[in-house]
């Protein structure tokens, strides 16, 4: 079994933020999977699952991702762990693979880390950075511009079917297939 987590804060208002593109993967994978709902209000997010794939959407907002994570893996007895986030360190469009490392100051990370430790894997979608580091707060909560809008389900689709391939592959192959600087 396998847990595919993606990172975001709930709610309409940040529906289309940078922030949320973890969101956007397992929505775009849910969809492609028709997979079901599990309703249980102790996971503190929105569960699905198909055949021993978990998805999930945290709902405890980013800072505290971790909580409604290990509530999931405990519950379920899940082993493999894929976490799916924005990371500003990679240009617009950039799609890496690691497993473990440090969190890159992202609080979605940090909370995950803190309960669960650091050995998961890790799809790093590159959102750019602000030109001012004081600005980094309301870069990630806000919009993907017009331009990058246009390139975003090309790229979603690329990070969810590596994340599916994640679960029977290894990281190395997947890596070498899958990863991309920024959207050519």
């Amino acid at each position: 079994m396998t847990l595919i987590v993606g990172l975001g804060n709930p709610g309409k208002a940040y529906e289309k933020n940078r922030h949320n593109i973890g969101f956007m993967v397992i929505d775009y994978l849910i969809d492609s999977l028709k997979a079901s709902s599990i309703k249980k209000s102790s996971f503190d997010g929105e569960l699905f699952k198909k055949d021993d794939i978990y998805l999930l959407k945290p709902t405890t907002f980013m800072n505290l991702s971790g909580k409604s994570v290990l509530a999931v893996m405990q519950f379920y007895k899940i082993k493999k762990l894929i976490v799916i986030h924005d990371d500003l360190d990679l240009e617009f469009g950039a799609l890496r693979f690691k497993i473990g490392g440090g969190s890159g100051g992202h609080n979605g990370l940090k909370s995950i880390d803190s309960l669960m430790g650091k050995e998961y894997i890790r799809v790093r979608m590159g959102i750019g950075k602000p030109e001012q580091k004081e600005m980094v707060a309301s870069y990630v909560l806000s919009d993907f511009n017009k331009e990058q809008s246009q390139d975003l389900d090309a790229w979603i689709k690329k990070a969810s079917e590596a994340s599916l391939k994640l679960i029977e592959n290894p990281l190395e192959t997947i890596s070498s297939l899958y990863s991309q600087k920024k959207i050519a």
